[in-house]
């Protein structure tokens, strides 16, 4: 026999022989619980709420000192010498920064106690007191964690801040909490600086040092009052001066962390080390043989619950944490000098955390290169993934067992090699993932995806998506910090007693919800309520459903819900979700009229596939912006979104009738989405203000 003919067909015959039946188990079950009305499910393994996974400790201080004792000689943090910085001018004249980045160099867990211990010491010695505030302002690395750990040992409420904050926001934030000491990053300590006369109460900054800083720390000294001290020389203070730990109780707050500000002016939530070590405790039940060989890829913004709470888990047990950023993350990554590796590829993780933009561009990368390959390598990779959906889509005839290793070696393994080629579990939050982007991370990366649902008021604790499950399109059953309740809202016509499945609003309740809002009483009233049991509740404004095996599912938003003219409701969120499949997509914002009876889109342009259309095409343009301008890239670019709608099955309403094309993405920096890439609705609408007002006549 032909051994080609073998060779395909021993390992499908072998798939189907060993095929198992897909998992009905049961996730959530229902539970009897107080306050207002509605429908409630808990994890099925847990009958009351999870507060701690460990006897004895209470607090996040505690948690670290007992891994760092217990895990002294393994390495816990890792960071990338910079060996060279480089600046490339492109054909349009515009400069680029390119970094050489060297191996990971590590501090040990004990190394690091040791440090945080005299940190924690410095902060006495240069004059901060316990009853005081420290704000950490800068980019996630390892000194933002032993900043973070060297303020629970005395005691002291951290705020956290993203590094890509407003002006505004920053003054807000900083001022609101009062805060006296300010620890940043070399590029943070420049917007300290020129806002340094609108900061009322700041005393002391403490700069992590780079290339490059010292004339900032120059012009910081002449034109403030602040004491300006470095990093090191805090740790060195504390060395030679040591003090004795002032640990904090389980319910003192552990940090002010301020919100994105998706819909309006951030809030700061206050989070108690109890509220957090729920969370911590909850998701150490949950990821498969989590373990002191995990290594994870650090990355977020720590000042996001999501990740601080993920490296929260990685030192619980034991794990070792690589810090990068996202422009630094793979070999191709914007910042990364050609021919040199990105972080992913140097630390070859096992775990990583992604908010759904960044799947969504890993994604979009792949496909780009399999197309522009083309021949048989694209038509192999095109067999292998449909042969792939169909197993994991619950077909008999699907591959898996033996045909899966083949296509694993024959097409994924290249794929893989882009995060270091060893992850196995991915963890998605912030945002809905589309069940494109799921499955083919799933297939591509052979990795499953831990879709979560959390906010920062329940610390990143809601529900989790377990390792077994394959669904698409949910986010899994309560953690086992949370229960999930679903209450009637009337006026969207979502009720509890909705057939096939109980909708509603989602409230969280358990110990993992938060104190409330920092000054905001009347917020924190609105949002927060206390039932009779004394369980603590949270209202989300999300609006859920729960599928027969108590998995949750988002289908809505109150905010993002507008009437239009004929009574029809166009849920914004759910629309936007879909479009952005379009490969012609990079952003996308759906905005409705409620005087008018269709819906309109602004849209970010994905540049290089309107540039290779427009180039089959034949159509000449100057530069990008004067291709998003003329009409045949809009009307190509509208097609493409009535296509991925109607395979949605959106309703013709719901379907932008007219789009305005924008030829610049929308960064944190220009202050159209948050750090957690999340649409600022608001500041886009008036942004755009005169794009969508024409759009409507």
């Amino acid at each position: 026999m032909n051994p080609y003919i073998v060779g395909i067909f021993v390992p499908v015959i072998l798939s189907l022989m060993l095929r198992k039946r897909k998992d009905n188990k049961k996730r959530g079950v229902p539970i009897d619980v107080g306050g207002e009305p509605g429908y409630a499910i808990r994890n099925y393994r847990f009958a009351t709420p999870v507060e701690s996974h460990w006897d004895g400790v209470s607090t996040l201080a505690e948690l670290f000192e007992m891994c760092c004792t217990r895990y002294a000689h393994t390495p816990l943090f890792g960071s990338r010498k910079l060996i060279s910085r480089e600046i490339e001018v492109n054909s349009e004249g515009k400069s680029f920064e390119k970094l050489h980045l060297g191996d990971y160099e590590w501090l040990s867990y004990g190394e690091a106690f040791n440090v945080v211990c005299h940190f924690a010491s410095g902060l006495v010695q240069i004059g901060h007191g316990k009853d005081e505030r420290v704000a950490i302002f800068a980019e996630t690395r390892a000194e933002w964690q032993i900043a973070l750990q060297g303020c629970f040992r005395r005691s002291i409420t951290v705020v956290t801040v993203y590094a890509s904050l407003g002006e505004g926001a920053l003054c807000q934030s900083l001022n609101e909490t009062e805060v006296t000491t300010v620890i940043c990053g070399p590029k943070e300590l420049k917007k300290l600086i020129a806002i340094s006369g609108q900061l009322d109460t700041v005393k002391s900054v403490i700069y992590m040092n780079e290339e490059g800083v010292s004339s900032d720390v120059s012009s910081a000294e002449k034109n403030t009052n602040w004491k300006i001290v470095q990093f090191e020389e805090v740790v060195e203070l504390g060395k030679e001066n040591p003090a004795d730990a002032d640990l904090p109780a389980s319910a003192d707050i552990a940090v002010i962390m301020y919100t994105s500000g998706s819909t309006g002016v951030p809030k700061g939530v206050m989070m108690t080390h109890h509220n957090v070590l729920a969370t911590i405790s909850a998701v150490m039940t949950i990821v498969p043989d989590i373990g002191n060989n995990d290594v994870y890829m650090a990355y977020l913004p720590l000042a996001h619950i999501l990740e601080l709470a993920a490296e929260a888990v990685m030192a619980a047990i034991g794990g070792a944490i690589g810090y990068g950023s996202p422009l630094t993350l793979s070999d191709t990554s914007n910042k990364i000098k050609k021919g040199t590796k990105g972080d992913a590829s140097v630390l070859r993780p096992t775990l990583m955390t992604a908010v759904p933009a960044i799947l969504d561009r890993v994604r979009d990368g792949v496909r780009k290169k399999v197309d522009e390959k083309g021949g048989i390598a694209k038509k192999l990779f095109d067999i292998a993934y449909s042969r792939r959906l169909a197993a994991i889509n619950g077909s008999w005839f699907g591959a898996c067992g033996p045909e899966k290793l083949l296509w694993d070696v024959l097409v994924f393994k290249k794929v893989r090699a882009i995060l270091g080629g060893r992850i196995r579990f991915v963890l998605s939050g912030g945002a809905p993932l589309s069940g494109d982007t799921q499955r083919f991370i799933n297939i591509c990366l052979g990795a499953p995806i831990g879709q979560g649902y959390g906010l920062t008021e329940t610390c990143a604790g809601g529900t989790f998506s377990e390792f077994d499950d394959t669904s698409v399109g949910r986010v899994g059953a309560p953690l086992p910090c949370s229960y999930i309740k679903l209450i009637d809202w009337p006026e969207g016509g979502y009720l509890i007693t909705d057939s096939p499945m109980p909708r509603g609003e989602i409230v969280i309740g358990g110990p993992n919800v938060t104190v409330g809002y920092f000054k905001r009483e009347a917020k924190t009233k609105e949002s927060y309520k206390v039932d009779e049991r004394g369980m603590r509740w949270f209202y989300t404004g999300d609006i859920g459903r729960f599928h027969p095996d108590g998995c949750l599912e988002i289908i809505d938003r109150k905010k993002d819900i507008v009437k239009l003219q004929h009574g029809e409701y166009v849920s914004l969120g759910k629309v936007e979700a879909v479009l952005i499949g379009s490969p012609y997509v990079d952003n996308v914002m759906v905005y409705a009229d409620p005087f008018h009876s269709y819906c309109v889109a602004l849209v970010v342009a994905a540049r290089s596939e309107l540039e290779n259309w427009a180039s089959k095409q034949g159509i000449k343009y100057g530069d990008f912006s004067d291709l998003c301008q003329k009409q045949e890239a809009v009307d190509e670019v509208l097609r493409s979104l009535v296509k991925v709608a109607k395979q949605a099955n959106l309703d013709k309403f719901e379907i932008p009738s007219k789009i305005k094309l924008l030829h610049e993405p929308w960064t944190p920096e220009s202050d159209l989405v948050t750090a957690a890439l999340k649409l600022k609705r608001e500041v886009i609408r008036k942004v755009f203000a005169d794009d969508l007002a024409s759009l409507y006549t």
